[in-house]
C-alpha cells in the first residue's frame, strides 16, 4: 500500500510536529497507540472516563490539529481523536489505493473493538464523516457529521484548483493562505496555526483525491441511529443547498447550516459543533 509521506525525512517531520503540538497543549491530554491488522493506530483522548466521543478527522488533519475539538468537546463527554491510518499525523502511514472508504470503515470499527469502547457517538468531519458512515459497529450509538464528505461530491471552482495547484507545487505560507482562504467564511482570515501545518503538509505529503458518495442503501441503514449533520453557510465544497437534498433524501434528516463558517471549522465555530454533537449525545457534563 503507498504511503502518505514523500519520504521517511518527511514522517518524522509531520511526526514531530504533531508530538510538540500535543505535548504544548493547555489542557490534560492522554495517548496511546494500538497494534491493529492496518498497522499501529495512535489515539488522543481528554476528559474523564471510558470515551463518548470518537472523533475522526477530515483529510490531512490528526488530533493535533484537533485540539480545539477535543478541548471543547472533552469538556463535556470523554474524548478520544483517532488518527486516521494513512493520513499525516501518529498513525501508520499507509493506506489502499482503492476502496478506501470501507477500508477505513473497517479500521474505526477495529479500534473500537480492541479499546472496548461502547456506546460511542462518532464524530467526523469531511473525509472523517464518509468514514464515520462507513464505521458499522454495534458500538456505534449514534454519528455527528460536520461539513461531511459521502453524500454528494465535492465541488471545486476552478479558481480554488488553480490555488490548490500553487500550493501543492510551491509550498508556502502565503500559497497556503491563498488556498485556506477558500475554505474559511468570506472575509476571514485562516488561523495561523493551520497554515503552519497545512504549508508542511504540502511539502512533506501526497495528496489523497476527495471520495465520492456513498452507496444510498448504507446511509439508510445508518439512518436507524441518531444522526446529526451540519454544514457551514459558506462551504464552498459542499454547498448547503445540494447538500441538504442529498442528506434529506438519503437519510430523512434535516441540514443544520452554521452561519459564517467555510468547509474549515475554526476555533470560533467549535462551539457550534458541541451543540450539534448534544443533540445526539445528550448535554454532557457541562
Amino acid at each position: 500500500m503507498p504511503a502518505v509521506y514523500k519520504s521517511q525525512r518527511d514522517r518524522t517531520a509531520i511526526a514531530q510536529w504533531c508530538s510538540k503540538v500535543l505535548a504544548g497543549a493547555d489542557f490534560p491530554l492522554s495517548t496511546t497507540t494500538i497494534d491493529s491488522s492496518t498497522g499501529r493506530i495512535h489515539l488522543t483522548s481528554a476528559g474523564v472516563g471510558p470515551p463518548r466521543i470518537v472523533v475522526l478527522p477530515g483529510t490531512g488533519f490528526n488530533a493535533a490539529t484537533t485540539l480545539p475539538w477535543l478541548r471543547a468537546l472533552s469538556s463535556r463527554w470523554p474524548t478520544t481523536v483517532v488518527d486516521l491510518p494513512g493520513q499525516p499525523g501518529l498513525s501508520d502511514p499507509n493506506r489502499p489505493r482503492r476502496a478506501r472508504l470501507p477500508w477505513y470503515g473497517r479500521v474505526v470499527d477495529e479500534v473500537l473493538s480492541s479499546t472496548e469502547m461502547d456506546s460511542v457517538v462518532l464524530v467526523g468531519n469531511s473525509l472523517g464523516a464518509a468514514v464515520a458512515l462507513a464505521a458499522g459497529s454495534p458500538r456505534i450509538a449514534g454519528r455527528v457529521l460536520v461539513s461531511p464528505a459521502g453524500f454528494i461530491r465535492l465541488r471545486v471552482d476552478p479558481r480554488v484548483a488553480l490555488a490548490s495547484a500553487l500550493w501543492l507545487l510551491r509550498p508556502s505560507a502565503a500559497h497556503t493562505r491563498d488556498i485556506l482562504r477558500w475554505l474559511v467564511a468570506p472575509g476571514a482570515e485562516p488561523p495561523e496555526t493551520e497554515v503552519e501545518w497545512m504549508t508542511l503538509l504540502a511539502t512533506g505529503c501526497r495528496t489523497t483525491l476527495a471520495p465520492p458518495p456513498l452507496p444510498a442503501d448504507l446511509l439508510a441503514r445508518r439512518a436507524e441511529s441518531p444522526c446529526a449533520v451540519g454544514v457551514g453557510m459558506h462551504d464552498r465544497f459542499l454547498p448547503p443547498r445540494q447538500l441538504a437534498a442529498a442528506v434529506r433524501s438519503t437519510m430523512g434528516a434535516e441540514l443544520r447550516i452554521f452561519s459564517g463558517m467555510g468547509h474549515l471549522t475554526t476555533p470560533a465555530h467549535v462551539t457550534e459543533v458541541v451543540d450539534l454533537v448534544a443533540e445526539v449525545a445528550g448535554p454532557g457534563e457541562g
